[in-house]
């Protein structure tokens, strides 16, 4: 006689997205340490390209009403059924405690996905996990109080920096129906979270890591050809966070005699301003603009490029990166970095050592660019070091195996 393996149900923001290899990279080896996943998408897909990872995954994929009113018949049977459920009364009092501090559309959506997500749930689901702490956790805590299922998260950069410190306490106590353990990616961000929670050791630091068996070996660099332009690249949404705008100023102020090219890969709601301050900066027949790509593209240009740059920087309302993925898979093809340290940056990148980082004021970029196309065999060699941290101590299996570990806990203590 054989038994069905429990499920844990998965919770995203969107499924697939282009800009989140992280989380399709967790989930798939997670998948191939042994555990069985149910994913659960808040919104449905808009990038039209996917990436070879997201084919590997075997989890079915559940798609929650993105606003109340797209499926009403639904929404109203997940209402009426989870009237019955057992946290009912508790759940609708922590929603309301926490809809009294945000009288938000967006609030009373995550507690009605929540109550889809619970009626939906298939009953060998014995845990929730979710991917990012604002949104899809509430709705995974909201699920697992009307439920009674124990429920965790993987926090990143945004969720923790511009989500209030009064959410993040209660999503970090037990006696708030608060997560039963939550794993982040950066030192950075394990701090923070760890100062918020009852207890320290609710909160894990498990770095995202590459799995190295998915790329091509580095290519053999050579110094760039006298006649060749300096191939500048760099990967990231087009958003305030990543800077682009700072760097497109620093271009404008590189010397005449440098004959250098940037390529951008990703979207981003400031395409149409970033491509307008590159014209008025007179620099726009220098900038190849790719839009968004899939992983092979993305190595492939690496393996061509002779400077990948990200001009990182904390945006206006806090919103911050935690430490791109991007940084590791430069360095997986021994790409010389030039990066800012912001956030958790600096636990990968040691200045001088493994890649350079500066503030991000045009002048200082400039003169870093200017600095490396002069010096690119120390380029070279601080890619060379990264290369090494990068096989050392950033590959993907150690966090997959602390982060399975807890699961497995998570979900056998429910059964």
């Amino acid at each position: 006689m054989t038994t069905t393996p429990a499920r844990l149900a998965v919770l995203v923001k969107g499924w697939p997205r282009l800009s989140e290899t992280f989380i399709a990279q967790e989930l798939v080896a997670l998948e191939d340490a042994g555990l069985t996943l149910e994913l659960w998408s808040l919104r449905h897909p808009t990038d039209e390209k996917t990436h070879p990872l997201h084919d590997r995954l075997k989890a079915r994929v559940n798609y929650l009403p993105e606003y109340l009113e797209d499926d009403p018949p639904r929404v109203r049977r997940a209402l009426f059924s989870a009237r019955r459920l057992p946290g009912f009364k508790d759940a609708v009092r922590c929603f309301r405690a926490d809809y009294a501090r945000d009288q938000t559309e967006n609030r009373i959506r995550r507690f009605g996905q929540a109550c889809v997500l619970a009626h939906e749930l298939p009953q060998d689901v014995t845990g929730l996990y979710a991917h990012f702490l604002h949104t899809p956790s509430s709705v995974a805590r909201y699920a697992a109080i009307l439920t009674g299922l124990p429920w965790s998260f993987s926090a990143h950069a945004k969720d923790i920096w511009t989500s209030p410190d009064w959410e993040l306490r209660e999503k970090l106590s037990a006696q708030s129906f608060g997560a039963q353990f939550g794993a982040t990616c950066t030192a950075f961000g394990a701090e923070h979270l760890r100062g918020l929670a009852d207890r320290t050791d609710r909160v894990d630091l498990v770095y995202h890591g590459l799995d190295l068996t998915r790329f091509p070996d580095p290519p053999d660099r050579k110094a760039r050809k006298p006649d060749a332009p300096l191939a500048l690249m760099s990967v990231g949404r087009l958003v305030e966070k990543k800077g682009f705008d700072r760097l497109i100023e620093a271009l404008a102020l590189l010397p005449d005699t440098l004959h250098w090219h940037w390529t951008h890969i990703g979207g981003g709601t400031l395409k149409d301003q970033m491509q307008d301050l590159a014209a008025a900066k007179g620099v726009a027949d220098r900038i190849t603009w790719r839009g968004a790509c899939d992983q092979p593209e993305v190595i492939a240009e690496m393996r061509t490029s002779d400077l990948f740059v990200l001009p990182s920087r904390i945006a206006a309302d806090g919103d911050r990166d935690g430490l791109p993925n991007v940084l590791m898979e430069a360095a997986s093809q021994k790409l010389p970095i030039l990066a800012t340290p912001v956030s958790a940056i600096p636990e990968f990148i040691d200045t001088g050592v493994h890649g350079i980082l500066v503030d991000d004021a045009p002048d200082s970029l400039a003169q870093a660019i200017r600095d490396f196309a002069a010096r690119q065999d120390k380029g070279r060699a601080f890619a060379d070091a990264a290369y090494v941290r990068l096989r050392t101590e950033f590959q993907m299996q150690p966090g997959i195996n602390q982060l399975t570990k807890r699961l497995r806990a998570m979900m056998r203590d429910a059964a």
